[in-house]
């Protein structure tokens, strides 16, 4: 069987947090995704943003 590397979040006991945007591009209409690493509170922030 294969096996699955699993990345951490957490570093030196800083908690981290993946958030995932789905973004509409202008010009061809497409979805994109658009992924940060970021501190759990500012996450609602980021994901509010255009």
């Amino acid at each position: 069987m294969a096996k699955k590397t699993v990345a951490s979040l957490q570093t030196s006991s800083k908690r981290l947090t993946k958030a995932i945007k789905m973004v509409k591009s202008p010009k061809s209409g497409a979805y994109t995704f658009v992924e940060s690493v970021m501190a759990p509170e500012r996450v609602n922030e980021w994901l509010s943003k255009k």
